[in-house]
Order: structure tokens, then C-alpha cells, then sequence
């Protein structure tokens, strides 16, 4: 069968037609970064008491009707509880002044039975504030936030098969609607349960809106400008959609502001439609070649040269469903360790960002400081991407990852920047291993399962994500055991991933047999003279990998 990176060879890498793909795509993920971790602010809990309603109490009973509890060795407000309210105000009306003619410690305590009164010193709202998500309703905190990842994974198992029937484009741009729509009607939502179906929906659409245009990019793009979009374009697309977020969130600090912020990027994006084509590849793989004809003209239109007369002949393929991934002994293999790998990252990745309100009192600053380590960590994969085999990139930055968060437990108290800094390179780590891994596992799936792929992959990482909002609770029972439960799996991961094939300097696989002869190091592939590539070994028992520089004669 003819492949499809020769039939469109003549259209180049860089003209006008894959510039406008590279950078709406990059654009359509924003809103990703946007939403993903606006629960940093959203769901953050402000400092807060019970409420003391307007009642005749003196000055000295009004300060002291909250208990003070020490926590951590330092002395706090009771926010759960204060001293029965009949029994102070009877004491103050009758001149005894507190700690001294009261033993305050003799006094019977009760629940915040009028509400509580929160700080308004970082934000004027929160989700938390607007619905008392505190004290016996505190579990609610963490779990909206897993409400939305569960809508999430919903939206990766989902994506994966609607976008296989219906195709890349109108997956994409349904899926921005949804989590357009969502993000705007959660303004009115009256209560918790309402606003967290709404949230479910809106992390539905999150997901598959990325996955979408990841698939599409990689699928229209070729050669290096493919290993850019997946590696840069579309990760820094989210890291500055997640460092805009800080900067919404200080000016917005009401919860329905920032929500209605949000939501508008999405609104801007929908012209693209016009703009924006389907996958030539997908279109192949449905039969339907007269249309993958067109867009590929239009295509070469666009970038002023001239197409052949005949493009695709013998374009058949068979189509498969979700269970193939789990019938042949390889593919299983392979498909068990990528879930793995992307589960550790997820359950990493969102940990360390959720936590990242925790970090310094200013949220606003960690949040940016943890959105700014993405910078770096999404341009060294990029550069992995161009020069080093995929298996040895994801081992090494899952190791760093893994060893940094153990590292945490060996700083002393006195230094917690060194700490965060530990913290912000595991976190460096695991991101640059998003990136790797979204890379590797498009390369080793052929078309008519990559989507698919990539679908159940999320799925399982996503499982992580729904967890994550709850790891950092485990520092209850051991400050530092988080930390240790992060940095094991990553390390896990990095073992499981040596037994993976190699992908680096390859096409991608049109069919299954393609992707057998990869994994056997079968499949020759053309290379350009410029071109830096990796020669693996023909046989299971070699190990030593070879890097090769074509040169000129």
C-alpha cells in the first residue's frame, strides 16, 4: 500500500498551508490550560471561623468566643468551632472578663451553627465560601475537583471512539463548544451538586478537545515540523494558557468572574472551523479519498505547487475497535506499559499542580512559578524529540522525576525553598514526560488505531488525575508520603518502559503489519540526507543503540 508521507511529500514541511494547521491547533489548546487548573483557585480554601452573629457581647468576649488550637506548632482560630454562644453572651453581660475571671478551657464548645466567616485578604470568593465547603462538608473540596476528572476520563475513553467514527475536526470543535458553554453556565449553577454535574461535563469536552488536535496535527503535519507541534506547539499552547491563569485569577478573585473569563476563549476560537481541516489520513481510512484528494489540492494550492494527477491509489483499510489493543500479544504488551506510563505522569503531574496553592502564601505566585517550569521542561522534550531515541528520553525524565520527590524527605525544615525547588524538578520531570509520552505513543500506533489509542491511554491517565486532588491529603498520616507514592511510581515506570519498541527516525505506521515489523526493527523507513537517525537493533537480544548521521556523497 502506498504511504501516505510519499504521496504528500510535494507539498513540503513549512508552507502556508502547515503553518496555519501548526499555529490554530496550538491556539485550540488555551483554553485547556485555562481550565484545567483554574480548581487552584476555584476550589481553594480561605482562612475562615465561625460565624458570630450580631449579639450584645463586649470587646474582650467577641475576641475570644473562637477557640485557639495549635496546629503545626503554631497557634490558630478554631474553624470549626466556638464557645457555645448562651453561655458567653451570659458571661459578658455579667462583667467577667475571659482568661481572667473565665478559664476559657472550662467552657463547652459547638459546631458553626450560623455559618462561617471567611478572609477576603486573597479572594473575594471561592467555591469553597459560596457553598460552606468546610468542616464536615470539607471532603466536598477535593472532591469536585475529582468530579471534573472523572468527567475527563469520561471524555478520553469517549474521544478516542466518537473521533475514529466522526472524525478529527467535529470531535474537536464540539468538544471546545461543550467546554465553552459549561464553563459559562457554571456561573448559575445554586448549589454544589449542580455545579459539579456542570463541572463533569466541562472536563468531558477538556480532554477531548486536546487529544483532538493532538491527533489531527499529528496526523496533517510531517516530518519535523510534526515532532514540533506535538512537542512545542501544542504543550506550550497549554503552558501559556496555564500561566495566563495566575494572572486572571489575581485581577478576577471572585470565582464567577473567573469562570466567565474563561469561558471566552473558547467563544473567539469557533470561527476556526472554516479554517481548520479534517485529517487527509482519517478521511483515507473511511474510504472517502475524493475528499482527502481535495484538501491535499487545496493544500498545494495554498503553498503554490503543483500536485500530481493521481495522489492515493490502494488506500484499503480494515477497521478496528478498541479490543484489538488487547489481541495479539505485542500490541497488549505495548498498550499495558503506555497505560502505566501515562497514569504515573497524570496522578504526578496533577498532584504537584494541584498542590501548588500550598507551596507559598502568595497562590497566585505559586501557581505561576509551577505553570513557568513547564517552559523549560516542554522545549528539552522538544529537543529529545529531534535528537534521542524516545525509549531512553522517557526512562531518563521519569528517573529525574522519581528521585527529585524522594529527595524532598532528606531536606531539613529550616530550608523550604529547597525543598519546593525538589518539588518544581520532579514536576519539570514528569512534564516533560506529558509530552514525550503523548509523542511515543502516536508514532507506535498505526492510523486506524492511533486515535483509539491515544483515547485508552487517556482514560487510564485520567484515572490518576481523579485521584490526584486526594494525595496530597495522605501528608496526614506521613508529611512525606506523597512524595514517596509519586516518586515509586515514576521509577516503576521508567523499568517498564526499557521493554518498549523504539520509534525515533521512523514514519508512522499506516497499518498493523507495519506496526509488527516495527516492533520486530523490520520496517525500513526513508530518511532524508539531513536527517539524524536511529539504528536499534534487528534482534531482542541486542541492546546497544546506535545513533547515525546520514552524510552526503
Amino acid at each position: 500500500m502506498q504511504d501516505y508521507d510519499d504521496a504528500t511529500a510535494f507539498l513540503g514541511h513549512w508552507g502556508p498551508f502547515q503553518q496555519s494547521v501548526f499555529f490554530l491547533l496550538s491556539a485550540s489548546i488555551l483554553p485547556n490550560g485555562f481550565g484545567a487548573f483554574s480548581l487552584v483557585f476555584l476550589t481553594d480554601m480561605p482562612s475562615h471561623h465561625c460565624l458570630v452573629p450580631e449579639v450584645n457581647l463586649t470587646q474582650e468576649w467577641n475576641e475570644a468566643i473562637i477557640p485557639i488550637k495549635v496546629v503545626n506548632g503554631k497557634q490558630e482560630l478554631s474553624s470549626c468551632s466556638r464557645y457555645r454562644l448562651d453561655v458567653v453572651r451570659n458571661l459578658s453581660a455579667q462583667g467577667y472578663i475571659p482568661g481572667r475571671d473565665v478559664n476559657l478551657t472550662d467552657l463547652e464548645q459547638e459546631d458553626c451553627v450560623d455559618g462561617w466567616s471567611y478572609s477576603k485578604d486573597i479572594y473575594r470568593s471561592t467555591i469553597v465560601s459560596e457553598f460552606d465547603l468546610v468542616c464536615g462538608e470539607q471532603w466536598k473540596q477535593p472532591f469536585t475537583s475529582t468530579i471534573y476528572f472523572l468527567g475527563v476520563l469520561a471524555g478520553s475513553f469517549i474521544s478516542g471512539q466518537v473521533s475514529d467514527r466522526f472524525g478529527r475536526k467535529p470531535v474537536l470543535f464540539a468538544t471546545l463548544a461543550i467546554q465553552t458553554i459549561f464553563s459559562f453556565v457554571g456561573i448559575f449553577a445554586p448549589s454544589w451538586t449542580v455545579l459539579s454535574i456542570i463541572l463533569f461535563i466541562s472536563g468531558l469536552g477538556q480532554i477531548s478537545n486536546y487529544v483532538s488536535a493532538f491527533v489531527l496535527g499529528t496526523e496533517i503535519l510531517a516530518g519535523n515540523v510534526r515532532v514540533l507541534f506535538s512537542s512545542l506547539g501544542v504543550c506550550m499552547g497549554f503552558a501559556l494558557g496555564y500561566m495566563m491563569l495566575p494572572l486572571f485569577a489575581y485581577f478576577l478573585r471572585d470565582w464567577k468572574s473567573l469562570l466567565l473569563a474563561l469561558s471566552v476563549p473558547g467563544v473567539i476560537y469557533l470561527p476556526a472551523w472554516w479554517f481548520i481541516p479534517e485529517s487527509p489520513r482519517w478521511l483515507l481510512t473511511q474510504g472517502r479519498v475524493e475528499e482527502a484528494e481535495a484538501i491535499v489540492r487545496h493544500a498545494a494550492k495554498k503553498n503554490k505547487v503543483e500536485a500530481p494527477q493521481v495522489l492515493f491509489e490502494d488506500y484499503n483499510y480494515e477497521h478496528y475497535n478498541v479490543f484489538y489493543l488487547l489481541r495479539t500479544t505485542n500490541i497488549r504488551n505495548t498498550t499495558v506499559t503506555l497505560c502505566l506510563v501515562w497514569f504515573t505522569v497524570s496522578i504526578g503531574y496533577f498532584g504537584l499542580s494541584l498542590n501548588t496553592s500550598r507551596l507559598h502564601a502568595n497562590p497566585y505566585l505559586s501557581c505561576f512559578i509551577a505553570a513557568a517550569v513547564e517552559v523549560p521542561s516542554y522545549i528539552s522534550s522538544w529537543l529529545a524529540l529531534r535528537y534521542l531515541p524516545r525509549r531512553l528520553s522517557v526512562i531518563c525524565v521519569l528517573l529525574l522525576g522519581g528521585v527529585s520527590l524522594y529527595f524532598v524527605q532528606l531536606v531539613p525544615q529550616g530550608l523550604s525553598y529547597l525543598s519546593i525547588a525538589l518539588e518544581m524538578l520532579g514536576k519539570y520531570g514528569l512534564t516533560a514526560c506529558t509530552s514525550l509520552i503523548f509523542v511515543y505513543t502516536a508514532e507506535l500506533y498505526p492510523t486506524v488505531l492511533r486515535n483509539t489509542t491515544t483515547g485508552v491511554c487517556a482514560t487510564l491517565s485520567r484515572v490518576g488525575s481523579c485521584i490526584a486532588p486526594f494525595v496530597f491529603e495522605l501528608s496526614v498520616y506521613f508529611k512525606y508520603l506523597p512524595y514517596i507514592l509519586l516518586g515509586t511510581l515514576a521509577i516503576v515506570s521508567a523499568f517498564a518502559t526499557f521493554f518498549l519498541p523504539e520509534s525515533f527516525g521512523r514514519p508512522l505506521p499506516q497499518t498493523i503489519e507495519q506496526m509488527h515489523k516495527k516492533e520486530r526493527g523490520c520496517w525500513h523507513p526513508h530518511y532524508d540526507s539531513e536527517d539524524v537517525i536511529l539504528a536499534t537493533s534487528l534482534c531482542r537480544e541486542q541492546t546497544m543503540i546506535v545513533i547515525l548521521k546520514m552524510v552526503k556523497f
